[in-house]
């Protein structure tokens, strides 16, 4: 699957963001963000950007995951499961405390780009879910360093 580049944006612009089409998560489901999420992580265990993530914490690595896929579930349409257990979202807010820069933005996408490609969901409703990360991950980026 042919997925559009990832973007650059000058940093601390915010573009806006769309959300993925409905036909993302009515296909892939909760156990399928479960699943993407978890191989995910597992690749960012190894990966450059190790360092941002609870690696050496076994149960802080699997909240984690959990909390990465709660959110992505509730934001799909899904049960409110992230806002249940961790209040509102504000993902700018918590990923403030680590030092993301647009390099480790692109390592981060350029892992999920990976495992979209491997998925077994309409090429349409994947690739409204790479455009919405690939714009959402921007947000996230809060050094130049």
């Amino acid at each position: 699957m042919k997925f559009n580049p990832i973007i650059n944006v000058p940093f601390g612009m915010r573009s806006e963001v769309q959300k993925p089409i409905p036909e993302f998560y009515a296909s892939v489901g909760e156990e399928g963000i479960r699943s993407l999420v978890a191989m995910h992580y597992e690749l960012l265990k190894t990966s450059s950007i190790k360092g941002l993530f609870p690696v050496d914490d076994e149960v802080e690595f699997a909240n984690a995951k959990k909390h990465a896929a709660d959110f992505f579930i509730q934001f799909l349409g899904g049960p409110r499961y992230f806002e249940e257990s961790r209040g509102a979202p504000q993902m700018v807010g918590r990923h403030r405390p680590f030092k993301i820069n647009n390099s480790a933005r692109i390592v981060w996408l350029e892992l999920y780009r990976e495992l979209l490609g491997e998925m077994d969901a309409e090429a349409k409703a994947v690739e409204s879910y790479w455009n919405y990360l690939n714009t959402f991950s921007t947000w996230m980026v809060n050094t130049q360093a």
